[in-house]
């Protein structure tokens, strides 16, 4: 895996202090929820732990010192909640969040043309040969957590793209 892309506000100190201003705050929250949902996608990562997380280098810079406090990580997650990114496992512990840096339907339309361009309309297949198969090794969606699986095959279904047999199985049209 390639090293992180780190944007150019993560070196730069005031990025871990919410801002006052509403303006500058708006884009703040802009810059650390595209950061999250990039880090995220890129360590193939689709939850998060709030305790876990305010320790990680997503949001605590060594090289700098500097570590953006436990609220400021709520106030992010917050905003990513709002733009339907996480979910919350449980909203009123909020410790523990789901993490969708692309949505059920988007995710549905990258697997459907996947079985298009692989000759596999009207064929049953496991949910198991769709994310850990030797076929999808090279797809995007190679590993995907079973929850967001099943809901982008849900939003294909929604579609008449596809049927779920079970929790296990899936016949695409």
């Amino acid at each position: 895996m390639a090293e992180f892309a780190w944007p150019w506000q993560y070196n730069f100190p005031p990025f871990f202090t919410i801002q006052p201003n509403r303006d500058t705050q708006a884009k703040q929250l802009e810059a650390w929820c595209l950061l999250v949902l990039s880090y995220c996608r890129h360590r193939r990562q689709y939850s998060l732990d709030v305790t876990d997380a305010q320790h990680s280098p997503l949001f605590h810079n060594q090289h700098i010192g500097r570590k953006l406090p436990l609220e400021a990580i709520y106030t992010v997650l917050e905003e990513l909640r709002k733009k339907g990114n996480i979910e919350w496992t449980d909203p009123k512990k909020r410790n523990r969040c789901l993490i969708m840096w692309r949505t059920p339907e988007e995710w549905g339309k990258i697997i459907y043309q996947w079985v298009t361009s692989n000759g596999m309309n009207n064929t049953v297949c496991t949910t198991y040969e769709l994310v850990n198969g030797d076929d999808t090794t090279e797809q995007e969606f190679h590993g995907m957590e079973s929850w967001l699986l099943t809901r982008a095959l849900q939003t294909l279904q929604l579609e008449r793209k596809a049927e779920l047999m079970g929790s296990e199985g899936v016949k695409f049209f």
